[in-house]
């Protein structure tokens, strides 16, 4: 093993080891949690390895290359630790782990074996079993700039770099009603013409769903309410009364970036690249042949 602590190399070379696992996860919310196969909860860098979690991993497999190293860890649901309702409502999704080799009788002999992010999670039967996948995992991912006309950019993004934070842009309040985790209807307020929700967002901000939040698929006006549909529903329970945050929508059309969002220097699409019907067009059909622009 490339790296190994000189401590703990030593300690396996001697023949009878003391070593165990150890798991630490953070959350995209910023939340840490720290598991162990061994039978007495552990403590290092700043985090507490719990040891009543049930929790337990597959070998590791790594290779040479750009091949994802992979992994799995089972555990079993437990309200002091992995709730299953958290696992519903998206928390774990992407987040990351590492996962250390440890002697349990003097931490500071410690190996990180592995580094990545939970992919596929199932539960059942009180139990969760989830997919650990290494950071050559992100090279999977296709990247670069893509041409066509609508902007690529997500809004609020680095680069669309617009703070949706402005004022006229975003506001919270309170649903008087909720259908479905999923249509939300509030009491008529001003300062926002209808639709100006549409592509936007709505964020939990208390509540057993805060820190989610969906995209809005329609933003109407019916008799003395305002109505929210989301594309899909929360994944977590959302009652009336809870906070709730809407920012404004953005459809990639140029225009909505000039005039709307005043943005229009940090535009990511072309605006002005051809269409299908003009690049496949023959000079006959062009009516003037006159050498003039097609686009005129």
């Amino acid at each position: 093993m490339s790296g190994l602590n000189p401590e703990l190399e030593a300690h396996l070379a001697g023949g009878i080891t003391t070593t165990c696992r150890c798991w630490e996860l953070e959350r995209r919310d910023g939340a840490i949690l720290g598991f162990t196969d061994h039978d007495c909860g552990l403590d290092f860098g700043g985090v507490a390895f719990r040891a009543d979690t049930g929790l337990s991993a597959l070998a590791l497999q790594q290779s040479t290359g750009l091949s994802v190293d992979n992994t799995e860890a089972i555990g079993a649901l437990s309200d002091a630790a992995i709730r299953e309702d958290d696992i519903e409502a998206g928390r774990y999704d992407n987040a990351e782990i590492r996962a250390w080799l440890v002697n349990w009788q003097d931490v500071s002999q410690r190996q990180l074996q592995f580094r990545g992010t939970i992919g596929e999670l199932r539960r059942s039967g009180g139990a969760f079993e989830a997919e650990l996948r290494g950071l050559t995992e992100a090279l999977n991912r296709p990247l670069g700039r893509i041409f066509q006309k609508p902007c690529s950019a997500v809004l609020g993004d680095k680069s669309c770099r617009f703070d949706v934070d402005t004022l006229g842009y975003s506001t919270q309040l309170a649903a008087v009603e909720i259908e479905d985790r999923q249509t939300f209807l509030f009491d008529a307020f001003g300062g926002f013409d209808p639709g100006w929700f549409q592509h936007g967002r709505l964020l939990a901000m208390d509540g057993a769903a805060s820190g989610l939040g969906g995209v809005v698929k329609r933003d109407t006006v019916s008799k003395d309410r305002r109505v929210i549909e989301l594309w899909q529903p929360l994944r977590a329970d959302v009652r009336a009364g809870d906070t709730l945050r809407l920012e404004a929508g953005c459809d990639k059309r140029a225009v909505t970036c000039r005039l709307k969002f005043k943005n229009f220097v940090n535009f990511q699409g072309f605006p002005d690249i051809p269409g299908d019907d003009w690049s496949i067009s023959d000079p006959a059909k062009t009516g003037a042949l006159n050498g003039g622009s097609r686009r005129s």
